[in-house]
């Protein structure tokens, strides 16, 4: 556990699942989401997570599901998996009512140390749905290059939400951590 500006960062647990479905649905999906900037409202209905797969990141050896507190509650949430040479991004959420605050900057930057004092790893790697704009040239500004490498969406796979447009795919976005 590592307390930077008021936050403290530590592992998820089994008995933060709940709160971190409920965090990264608010921060994405619905009527709640629209109160941040980080919303796919409108181009995906339906869940973005459930229990059994934040469960399954944190029980995976090769992951950690940070959790971030501000006065002990629940404020932001970021996985990281070790992939090689590089740790993958995901799963970022910050509360949306706390969205533009500069809180996501401070997040991701201490998890882009912690993969590399924790794996030794070079690179970051993260896929952004390719329509986001928005969001991914606030990756661009903190140092992650779009690679135009692309993969589908899983149309079909409820799992990961229900698509209102036909266009969707993700791509690939790679910053250098060393």
């Amino acid at each position: 556990m590592e307390t930077t500006a008021g936050l403290t960062f530590r592992d998820a647990t089994d008995a933060d699942v709940d709160t971190l479905v409920a965090l990264v649905e608010s921060a994405y999906r619905g009527d709640e989401s629209r109160a941040g900037w980080t919303t796919e409202a409108d181009i995906l209905e339906g869940q973005r997570t459930d229990p059994e797969g934040v469960l399954a990141v944190i029980k995976s050896p090769d992951s950690r599901l940070l959790t971030v507190e501000r006065d002990g509650r629940v404020v932001a949430c970021c996985q990281l998996e070790h992939r090689g040479s590089y740790a993958y991004f995901g799963m970022f959420a910050v509360s949306p009512t706390l969205q533009g605050g500069g809180l996501g900057k401070v997040v991701i930057a201490q998890a882009e140390r912690l993969a590399v004092e924790t794996w030794g790893v070079t690179e970051m790697h993260m896929t952004v749905i390719s329509v986001r704009d928005d969001l991914i040239a606030w990756y661009e500004r903190r140092g992650y290059r779009r690679t135009g490498r692309m993969t589908p969406f899983p149309y079909g796979d409820e799992r990961f939400g229900i698509p209102q447009r036909d266009d969707l795919r993700f791509e690939l976005l790679v910053k250098p951590l060393v």
